[in-house]
């Protein structure tokens, strides 16, 4: 692999976080508009791969209708596969993704593979309750059944709140973690958002060294 096959400029990487039915989906498409970013959402990654029944889709499909984690190795591939996609992208936002800490370890490991790295991670907080009435409600059109029941819902807050709201804590170590209340007007909140990124420069990219010795060998 050369350094040409590596991105070669500033990169915004935002981590766009916070329970299901926080707001993140909305405030991506916001997100992708104003700064031309490209939105990697697992979701809608693994929801394509059901549509298509693949293999991995019908696994997928039985581990969120309970309410379940689809296994790290298989997320991080999907990822991957979508940087080696898009390596003229001014940068991603990772929409329900990291999950726990050994993912974001993953995930800093591969974009260091590509020379780039997370510039911010930005959390959305909206209470529980709110959070099922939002679901709920989308449930009745988004034809989820993960949307639809009460108690997988609950399942799903609560295996955010105790697995996934460390990575909070991993990004607050790196000085990047960045708080938000995701209720209230649509609008204020992604002005919010787009305050913190503009306060955090984009990661620089280059070729990493082993990939010049690797060239030049």
């Amino acid at each position: 692999m050369s350094p040409a096959d590596y991105y070669s400029f500033a990169m915004h990487n935002i981590v766009l976080f916070g329970p299901p039915g926080a707001g993140k989906g909305t405030q991506s498409q916001k997100l992708i508009a104003q700064y031309n970013l490209v939105h990697l959402s697992t979701g809608d990654l693994l929801r394509a791969q059901i549509a298509e029944g693949t293999e991995l889709g019908l696994k997928a499909k039985k581990l969120m209708d309970e309410g379940l984690l689809v296994p790290d190795e298989v997320v991080i591939g999907m990822i991957g596969n979508a940087l080696e996609k898009n390596k003229q992208a001014a940068g991603f936002i990772f929409d329900g993704f990291p999950r726990t800490v050994a993912q974001a370890e993953s995930l800093d490991q591969l974009l260091a593979q590509h020379g780039t790295a997370v510039a911010c991670m930005i959390a959305l907080e909206v209470g529980e309750e709110e959070l099922v009435k939002r679901l709920l409600e989308r449930g009745k059109t988004s034809g989820r059944p993960d949307d639809q029941d009460e108690s997988k819902i609950r399942r799903r807050v609560q295996v955010y709140n105790t697995e996934t709201a460390q990575v909070a804590g991993y990004y607050d170590n790196q000085h990047k973690f960045h708080s938000l209340n995701g209720i209230g007007d649509i609008e204020q909140i992604f002005t919010q958002i787009c305050t913190i990124i503009d306060h955090n420069e984009p990661a620089k990219t280059e070729a990493p060294a082993a990939a010049i010795r690797e060239v030049k060998a």
